[in-house]
């Protein structure tokens, strides 16, 4: 029986007392689930369960496991959180209480591709749930990772949705906590769902290899235990599995490189395990004498932990001359840590609190209470995901000191990640003693030097544009924007203005009024807007989005020379052809779009795309009217913008993608800006699948950062 399973594990770690009040709670979950099943037709109870096992493989404490079997038993059930706590404690009560909230907590995004103000706000919910608890998360994953294992039983959209959010969420999650053997399952457990033919054809290569490699292993396996006793030193020599989705994602990198699968030499990889660190150091000296290192790629993790507390020497050598052989090289309870993170701290430090090393870890979580509280649920999930989730980054102090920043920050965050005065006084920095731009991109053990003013002059606005690329970290932009928000309501209107100005020209468009502007983004009065967009509350970057769409569709005209119109059947009105119709200026809409018409006074029907901004912001509703595509063969204009890095070939490159595609340029125009190139082009297109299919070949292209359509951003 699987509670057998749960109570043997228990008990390797767990007093009797302990282990008793584990089985107690399988009792009470059992009584409680009595008669209800899972989708797939099994006992209910066998979920929290399997959650539970997972938790004791991690040895998590005896409160936790009995907290994961109860953990649907209030909301499934109807067992009020009074009865638990008098039955089982204060402390399961609360794990309890904590993952009950996150029940039903979902980030899928929309059809837009974008999360909607609640699921925001219940992604803030349960990161600040966990900063208050640990516990509650490492339930909530093994929670997750039994429903991946179990997801056949769903429809395939809903799959699909938890698959992506899986992905998206909890195996970065996983990662950021150091739970590596979750985070990997996770992973492939999403891959499996999520692209199922890759999925498959990963797999089969993986297997073609696999006794190729196991030879290949067994043999360096054998020749390094071999030298390690010789040096005398005792050590566990394993080799070390290959994931299924991280070797699909070296696979798209090489793919990238003009490699082929055969020239992923990381496929190859063993584990040391020895007792201490000084043996640790002996093993990398005996490999090293033995194997030629590859210097570029060690890294010494023992001397520098990673914020998650992992620990380790990874080398690469060369084996039998030609093959690289990459080696981890750790103790045991390095070992541990690495594969279950923060996990692995009740089975080594007992879980005490206010331990320091171990607080020390995790100080990002700490750090979510006091973002939580400072910007909205919108900003909050863009912030844990660029701060919490993101790739890391390890840069250096001058004095040798370690500070972690998420991949993509620059001299500024660390400055700020130093100290907030250090921040607001920088005028420059050195990244391993050469000036460097404030906006130049960090990279693993740079080390940096703040230039700093010897008086506060204060930050400089610039700074929270994202165009400019000045921060990264949440943490930097809030610390600026307090400053400006303490600055005179009369100085932050002016400069609101100021900045407005500058932003018109560099558009090169003709000033829109401000009141118009200032409803859009929701202000009564023209002043507030300008006092927040002049003290850093609304940036840059959304006010192009609303400037990049003509606000008044009436007035708005095409600004290129003029091409094949609209016969009159090309669009319905309601069904009937040969009204008066005219496509918008705006947003340019396509055969294939979903279009909507809108009635201007005078001028007949105007056609715009739904998703159009004019059209999602208009007041007069009772003016918008339904249309539909007729038969249409015409040709289209419509304007993209390309944004990218200058280099030789570019334009030619991007021609050759639309000669391919025969299409007809009708203008061209092209400006640069802070070191980057846009190009505007409006051409002739028939319809949205042809237009997605040539800003997709854009994309592929070399330098190339972002290309959309005129009123709609494509980060891509």
């Amino acid at each position: 029986m699987e509670i057998n399973t749960l109570l043997d594990k228990a008990r390797e770690y767990l007093p009797e007392n302990k282990v008793n009040l584990v089985m107690a709670a399988y009792k009470r979950a059992l009584e409680a689930h009595q008669g209800q099943l899972r989708r797939s037709g099994g006992p209910f109870v066998a979920h929290p369960l399997q959650a539970a096992i997972t938790l004791a493989e991690l040895h998590l404490d005896a409160e936790t496991l009995a907290a994961a079997l109860l953990h649907d038993v209030p909301e499934d059930c109807g067992v009020p959180l009074e009865d638990i706590e008098s039955e089982f404690g204060p402390q399961v009560s609360r794990l309890v209480d904590g993952v009950t909230k996150l029940r039903g907590l979902g980030w899928r995004k929309e059809a837009t591709g974008l999360r909607s103000k609640n699921q925001n706000e219940n992604l803030r919910k349960m990161l600040v749930a966990m900063s208050e608890d640990l516990r509650v998360i490492l339930i909530k994953l093994a929670d997750r990772l039994h429903n991946m294992s179990t997801l056949d039983a769903l429809p395939a959209k809903k799959r699909h949705e938890i698959a992506q959010e899986t992905l998206d969420i909890y195996a970065p999650l996983a990662h950021r906590l150091g739970m590596r053997s979750v985070k990997w399952q996770l992973e492939d457990l999403s891959f499996r769902y999520l692209e199922p033919k890759e999925y498959r054809q990963v797999s089969r290569l993986i297997a073609t290899k696999l006794d190729e490699r196991e030879d290949f292993v067994s043999e360096v396996t054998e020749t390094l235990r071999q030298k390690l006793q010789e040096a005398n030193i005792k050590a566990t020599v394993v080799g070390r599995p290959k994931h299924i989705y991280s070797t699909y994602q070296k696979i798209k990198k090489y793919s990238m490189q003009g490699k082929a699968f055969s020239d992923i030499h990381d496929l190859f990889a063993l584990r040391v395990l020895v007792d201490s660190v000084s043996d640790c150091y002996k093993a990398l000296g005996t490999i090293h004498n033995y194997w030629h290192p590859i210097t570029e790629e060690f890294d010494d993790y023992i001397a520098n932990p990673k914020d998650n507390g992992y620990q380790s020497l990874h080398t690469t050598v060369m084996c039998k001359g030609i093959t690289h052989l990459e080696i981890q090289i750790r103790t045991n309870e390095m070992h541990q840590v690495a594969k279950d993170g923060v996990a692995a701290h009740w089975l080594y430090k007992g879980g005490e609190k206010g331990e320091t090393s171990f607080e020390d870890k995790i100080h990002w979580l700490h750090e979510l209470d006091e973002l939580s509280e400072e910007v909205d649920s919108e900003e909050f999930v863009e912030s844990v995901k660029n701060d919490v989730l993101s790739d890391r980054v390890y840069i250096y102090s001058p004095k040798g000191e370690i500070k972690e920043l998420p991949k993509g920050a620059t001299p500024l965050d660390f400055a700020f990640r130093v100290h907030t005065d250090l921040g607001y006084r920088c005028i420059g920095a050195k990244v391993n003693e050469r000036l460097m731009p404030l906006n130049y991109q960090l990279n693993n053990a740079d080390v940096v030097e703040i230039i700093a003013a010897k008086t506060g002059k204060g930050p400089s606005l610039d700074w929270l544009n994202p165009a400019l690329g000045y921060i990264k970290t949440s943490h930097s932009r809030n610390k600026i924007r307090q400053w400006f928000n303490k600055q005179e309501r009369g100085q932050n209107i002016e400069r609101g203005r100021q900045l407005l100005e500058k932003e018109f020209k560099r558009l090169e468009i003709n000033p829109v009024r401000i009141e118009k502007l200032a409803r859009q983004f929701k202000f009564a009065n023209t002043d507030d807007f300008l006092s927040t967009l002049g003290s850093g509350g609304i940036n840059l970057g959304q006010i192009t989005q609303r400037l990049n769409a003509e606000l008044e569709p009436q007035e708005a005209a095409i600004e290129i020379s003029p091409i094949k119109k609209v016969a009159p059947s090309q669009v319905k009105v309601l069904g009937v052809g040969n009204l008066s119709t005219r496509l918008a200026a705006c947003c340019h809409p396509l055969p294939g779009d979903k279009i909507i018409g809108y009635i201007t006074q005078g001028r007949g029907i105007t056609i715009h795309q739904k998703n159009c901004l004019n059209i999602i912001n208009e007041e007069e509703k009772e003016r918008l009217i339904a249309v539909s595509w007729g038969d249409v063969e015409e040709l289209y204009p419509v304007n993209i913008q390309v944004d990218s890095w200058d280099r030789v070939g570019l334009l030619n490159d991007i021609s050759h993608v639309l000669t391919e595609e025969g299409v007809n340029i009708t203008d061209f125009k092209m400006a640069e800006h802070d070191s980057i190139r846009s190009m505007y082009v409006t051409m002739q297109i028939k319809s949205v699948v042809q237009l997605n299919k040539i800003m997709s070949k854009i994309r592929s292209v070399g330098s190339v950062m972002a290309v959309f359509r005129k009123g709609e951003r494509d980060a891509s």
